[in-house]
């Protein structure tokens, strides 16, 4: 064989004839593209649970502050109505420990929001990633045995 030929015999590879040698358990391409498109659903799901979940802690951070302004404004009022010195006293140390009460409950009511928020849509993923698993588990045992499974 001349030098020539050899070089072209190196370009004379025929992939197509490779690749049908090759056998992928999960031939079935809209199996797989079933598969990834319900992936991506569970995914946009998640992320519109977590968008919402983060809308709603807005909003009620917003109520939040509200109440905390009206609260400051009737706060001054009250103190500035009280008579002797130690009555304002005892009223702003009543109403200091009344702030700090709610305070105390609205962080716990705004982390048990974000806890709901990032849990439901953690659930999502976590029953898309279980059934993907079980998808590719099912598709792989009936393209490589040929037969359904019955199970």
């Amino acid at each position: 064989m001349t030098k020539n030929a050899q070089q072209n015999s190196a370009f004379d590879f025929d992939i197509a004839r490779f690749m049908s040698d090759f056998k992928s358990p999960m031939s079935n391409i809209e199996q797989v593209i079933g598969i990834h498109r319900r992936n991506f659903e569970a995914i946009i799901a998640a992320n519109q649970m977590t968008v919402e979940g983060i809308q709603n802690m807005i909003r009620r951070q917003a109520e939040i502050v509200r109440e905390t302004l009206e609260d400051a404004g009737s706060m001054l009022s009250e103190i500035a109505a009280a008579g002797t010195p130690e009555d304002k006293l005892v009223r702003q140390l009543e109403r200091v420990k009344k702030s700090y009460d709610n305070a105390m409950s609205n962080v716990r009511e705004l982390t048990d929001l974000a806890n709901r928020s990032g849990s439901e849509a953690a659930d999502v993923v976590s029953t898309r990633i279980s059934n993907s698993l079980d998808e590719i588990k099912s598709a792989t045992c009936c393209s490589t045995t040929g037969k359904k499974s019955g199970k």
